[in-house]
């Protein structure tokens, strides 16, 4: 069977990437053309993960092995086959390209079509890729768009810093002594 996959990021409204896969294809070989065709590095410990039609997560498919998970099997990408957990039309699956904001293509399986190939190919390519990592920093002064946080009002995001010591409650904090070791 050949899968037809779309991808596409919510953060870039013309980018748009299409593949075709051997239905036991890994999902390793799916990640790799990915990051080929985006243009990333293969140096984040990015995911898929199959999803419902309203786009919640399910089961989680790593880079790498991780700690066991009670609600769904550990799988990674180099053992699974993209015929293990997708057999249907429409099926949906993010695929998480940067970790550390949870930032991700959202892809769908098109179709589902008789015939036999080789690997992942891409078939059509729109657009620009988003940048792979962000670089949002608030506590050093930079914006996610990489600019400076001076136009932020720093009470909103730190909470309110006028505030009196005379209306804080010290009942209950006058026994708590550092010195008597009392607290540990």
């Amino acid at each position: 069977m050949i899968y037809r996959f779309t991808f596409m990021c919510d953060e870039v409204e013309d980018f748009k990437l299409t593949f075709e896969a051997d239905a036991d294809a890994s999902f390793l070989d799916l990640h790799k053309a990915l990051l080929a065709a985006a243009g990333y590095p293969d140096d984040q410990m990015t995911s898929f993960f199959i999803c419902n039609d309203r786009w919640e997560k399910g089961q989680e498919i790593t880079l790498v092995p991780m700690d066991k998970s009670f609600e769904y099997d550990n799988m990674t990408m180099e053992d699974t086959l993209l015929s293990d957990l997708l057999t249907e039309q429409k099926q949906r699956l993010i695929y998480i390209f940067d970790p550390m904001f949870e930032r991700f293509f959202f892809g769908s399986l098109a179709q589902i079509e008789p015939g036999t190939m080789t690997g992942v190919q891409l078939v059509e390519k729109k657009g620009k890729a988003p940048k792979q990592l962000r670089t949002e920093d608030p506590l050093a002064g930079t914006s996610a768009k990489g600019g400076n946080t001076d136009d932020l009002d720093m009470d909103d995001f730190y909470g309110d810093s006028s505030y009196d010591t005379d209306e804080l409650d010290m009942e209950g904090f006058q026994d708590l002594s550092f010195d008597d070791g009392t607290m540990f």
